[in-house]
């Protein structure tokens, strides 16, 4: 209902009142609140218009009228809410909200005042709860509008309660041009912890330049508040985005051994994490102490809103009283597998466990994994069967299954063409030994014979490879030194078959020279006779064990988990939460922070999963550090040069994509491209709405202002690498974001999701390798147990049981995706429907990608394809966009949430 407004002469500046006190908003000046009680108006308001001309003079008479505006707003109902409900400041709480001062907002107006050029004053309000349903609660505040106050730009708010509360959104309905919506998604502090109320825009986006007069200056001390000052230890309930380097992995003050280096600077090149501020230890002045949580800013963390984050909290639980009665139910940490069919009783009789508490909890949080005894004396955990291993049971000992996983399985981003012939190492031969490759030309043409000649294999692209010899080479004297694991160079050889098929032809195991013993290598090849087919599975285990330590250290941890940090802490510090590229990356964001700190505590850290479990031991993160300072380039992060860099495709504008793929045949790139077209022509849509022309994204300095952060500072350790992208045109930016977003995406999606069913029947794909090959520095004893009982070598030369169980408990959660999980495309994200243009595009990205979901299956129904189906194959769906809850193996977050 609109309200007639007091005539101009009745709001003389002579009040016979006082005046309340001037309260501070954000910009940090003093102005007079506003209260809908003195606003509210019963007459019209008329404002004199004249203008003179010689002697006459016109006057107009415009009427002008007061809106009122309902706000509702709209607060989550958090897990810890719904378990907290007694307590005196619950009790507090109920009091305010029965008073109706909940949630005081203020309104900001978009306009300068056009007379002072200083903000206008905000219109304050108290919210009042009106209704509790479900996990919403809503609170609603009535405002009256001045007719001169102009467009809502932004919202303070500030929190009665004595507790955060999570604020979902503000909707202000009542304006003739249509309700305005506020998107929060935010923790609110209360009151009592911090004075400093919260801001939000409107989900209205502008750049920079376009930023409306009322909203520059909180635009830009919002940005300040996020960035903090560089200085104390950060609190939890923070807000605060910086950088520092990996320097918290170990704690030597409690255990020496757990001392690591800093990964970030010249020694060891790193990209950077969020900055904690925690004291020193006093062993080593260069790292830092470790606390029971790892700080990250607030809305990073996971948002506790209930089963929004069944997978991290499932996580968490599994780390913190899973794994440990694992410890005290297999007292002896070296005890391996006596029979294959103790592997096989994991998923028929499972392991008996110390009882734990909270058996229906664990019932409920792991209903695939954890399955109680009747009695309830002892609790039994007991794996379900990966689908892999449902399909075919031998499937982990064929060598064609080993050939098509390097295509299609958890790890398809390691294989590489041979472009040059004889292979040869790069590495110094007065410390490594002789470079040439022991895989001779003889050797690859009596595997290929009647095929062609191993010069012509090299021609016609026909020899793969999986190279991890160079990588891995230096690091192998210092990892035999550490109990109960071992290491080689490796070399794997593929051929590819008219079939389009890969066949496996060699494995080179090299061990540099050391311990006074010259290099040592030698090369196993499918065969036909007992000790040699044994031999050639031994082989197979150890490059198992090095596929697996590279995909979970680089292809996962490194190359999405790592690398997207700084990218999410510039972001913050450098793109106001209203600038649409901002909201474009804010959903491949959420989560990872937290995410990342958690593996910080319990998966990468000194003694954690990854070290007690992978082949590298205490060198894993080393490793990890190696291979970001010799191979990771930012533009190759791109899915298509990525590709083109390992010489499995090249550019041909006549084909799919631009790319001739070299195994046509490929299904993580086949399906790769397609998603990556459908990502790219979204954000094409959406930044050329944005930037028309060029310049806006040379003048936007709040994007050129992230991007040089990122570089410089996020990877400063490669801040003066060439390639680079700077960003110019929309062509530019449109190829960065793109390669940001698959790699949060796609690329994350391909090697997390697929890993229970891949990995979760462990002979497949071992973390690491216990015993040296028995033909290496032989001895009696050793060969005649590997000729009496080959089986038990190489049952030893898996992992332990602990190990076995320990990795297989945490992949079958990193796996799962969560009931209410956010798939890539599926829900449109509030901020994007304010843009016709930008709701339009969404809704042919969305299209697209359900079209996707369908030429995957047609591909996986085509028995031409034989890398993606066959008697027992498991089909391709690691990059299918949506899913149903659970280990599905198919499924694309927005985001590395897990």
């Amino acid at each position: 209902m609109l309200k007639p407004q007091l005539h101009q002469s009745q709001l003389s500046t002579k009040n016979p009142f006082l005046l309340p006190k001037p309260f501070i908003h954000g910009s940090g000046h003093a102005s007079f609140p506003v209260y809908s009680r003195s606003l509210s108006t019963k007459a019209n308001k008329k404002v004199r218009v004249g203008y003179k001309h010689g002697s006459i003079k016109s006057i107009a008479s415009v009427t002008q009228q007061s809106t009122d505006i309902k706000a509702v707003v709209t607060v989550k109902e958090t897990v810890v809410d719904f378990w907290t409900e007694i307590g005196i400041e619950r009790g507090l709480d109920d009091f305010t909200d029965l008073f109706g001062k909940t949630l005081l907002l203020e309104l900001v107006s978009a306009e300068l005042d056009p007379k002072t050029g200083l903000e206008k004053p905000s219109i304050r309000k108290y919210a009042h709860k009106i209704d509790h349903e479900g996990e919403d609660i809503k609170y609603e505040a009535d405002f009256v509008v001045p007719p001169d106050f102009g467009e809502v730009g932004a919202i303070f708010v500030e929190n009665e309660h004595h507790k955060e509360m999570y604020l979902h959104d503000v909707v202000l309905d009542g304006f003739p041009t249509g309700p305005v919506h506020v998107t929060c998604d935010s923790w609110i502090h209360p009151k009592f912890d911090n004075k400093k109320k919260r801001l939000f825009f409107t989900n209205k986006s502008y750049l920079p330049s376009e930023t409306p007069n009322g909203l520059t200056k909180l635009r830009k001390e919002e940005l300040e508040t996020l960035r903090g000052n560089d200085s104390g230890e950060r609190k939890k309930g923070e807000r605060i985005y910086d950088y520092d380097v990996y320097n918290d992995l170990g704690n030597p003050d409690s255990d020496p051994e757990t001392a690591r280096p800093v990964l970030g600077g010249q020694e060891h090149p790193y990209p950077r994490r969020c900055r904690t501020g925690r004291p020193r230890t006093e062993s080593d002045p260069l790292t830092e102490t470790r606390s029971s949580s790892f700080y990250v800013p607030r809305d990073e963390e996971f948002s506790e809103i209930k089963m929004g984050t069944f997978s991290a909290r499932t996580l968490k639980s599994v780390l913190h009283a899973l794994v440990p009665s694992l410890s005290t139910a297999i007292v002896d940490s070296d005890l391996g597998f006596p029979f294959f069919s103790s592997i096989d009783a994991l998923f028929n009789e499972g392991i008996n466990l110390p009882p734990l508490k909270k058996q229906g909890f664990w019932k409920d949080l792991l209903p695939n994994l954890f399955r109680a005894i009747t009695d309830g004396t002892k609790d039994i955990l007991k794996f379900e069967t990966p689908e892999t291993m449902e399909r075919d049971r031998f499937f982990w000992f064929r060598d064609e299954e080993f050939a098509r996983q390097t295509l299609s399985g958890l790890n398809p981003c390691s294989i590489k063409m041979v472009t040059e012939w004889p292979l040869r190492s790069k590495l110094d031969p007065e410390i490594y030994g002789p470079q040439e490759s022991a895989i001779t030309t003889e050797m690859v043409e009596q595997e290929i014979k009647g095929f062609m000649t191993c010069g012509q294999a090299v021609k016609d692209q026909k020899l793969f490879i999986l190279d991890y010899h160079d990588l891995f080479l230096p690091f192998v004297s210092k990892i035999r030194e550490l109990k109960g694991t071992t290491l080689y160079g490796s070399r794997t050889l593929f051929f590819l078959t008219h079939e389009g098929t890969l066949r496996p032809l060699a494995i080179e195991l090299t061990r540099p020279p050391m311990d006074g013993k010259p290099q040592w290598k030698q090369v196993f090849r499918p065969t036909w006779h007992s000790t040699d087919v044994w031999l050639w599975r031994l082989a197979k285990a150890h490059v198992l064990a090095h596929e697996s330590g590279y995909h979970q250290l680089i292809s996962h941890w490194l190359r999405t988990h790592c690398c997207t940090e700084p990218y999410i802490i510039a972001a913050h510090r450098q793109l106001s939460e209203m600038h649409p590229i901002y909201r474009l990356l804010h959903p491949h964001f959420r989560y990872t922070m937290e995410i990342n700190a958690l593996a910080r505590q319990y998966l990468i850290s000194a003694k954690g999963v990854i070290e007690t479990s992978f082949f590298p031991g205490k060198y894993s993160m080393e490793l990890s550090s190696v291979v970001y300072d010799q191979e990771w380039r930012f533009d190759y992060e791109a899915l298509p040069k990525d590709l083109i860099n390992r010489g499995m495709a090249v550019e041909d504008p006549s084909a799919p994509h631009g790319l001739k793929l070299m195994v046509e045949d490929y299904p993580y790139a086949n399906d790769g491209l397609v998603l990556w077209d459908i990502i790219k022509e979204w954000v094409s849509d959406y930044v050329n709405h944005y930037y028309p022309d060029s310049s806006l994204i040379v003048s936007d300095n709040e994007l050129q202002a992230w991007w040089t952060e990122v570089r410089t500072v996020g990877h400063a350790d490669k801040k003066d690498e060439p390639w680079w992208p700077v960003l110019k045109t929309p062509q530019d930016l449109i190829e960065t974001l793109t390669t940001i977003i698959w790699i949060a995406s796609g690329h994350h999606a391909a090697v997390n999701f697929g890993q229970y069913t891949y990995a979760g029947y462990f002979p497949n794909r071992p973390t690491t390798a216990r015993m040296n090959m028995p033909t290496e520095d032989p001895n009696d004893e050793l060969l005649k147990l590997f000729w009496e009982k080959p089986e038990v070598i190489l049952l030893t030369t898996f992992p332990s049981q602990i190990q076995a169980t320990t990795v297989m408990a945490i992949l079958d959660v990193l796996s799962n995706h969560s009931p209410d999980e956010e798939y890539l495309g599926q829900q449109i994200e509030p901020a994007w429907t304010e843009e016709p243009a930008i709701n339009a595009a969404f809704v042919k990205f969305n299209g697209r990608l359900k079209e996707f979901e369908g030429i995957i299956d047609e591909r996986n129904a085509d028995t031409k394809l034989k890398n993606r189906n066959g008697a027992g194959v498991v089909p391709y769906e690691l990059l299918k966009p949506f899913s149903d809850p659970g280990v599905t193996g198919k499924g694309v977050p927005y985001s590395i949430s897990i």
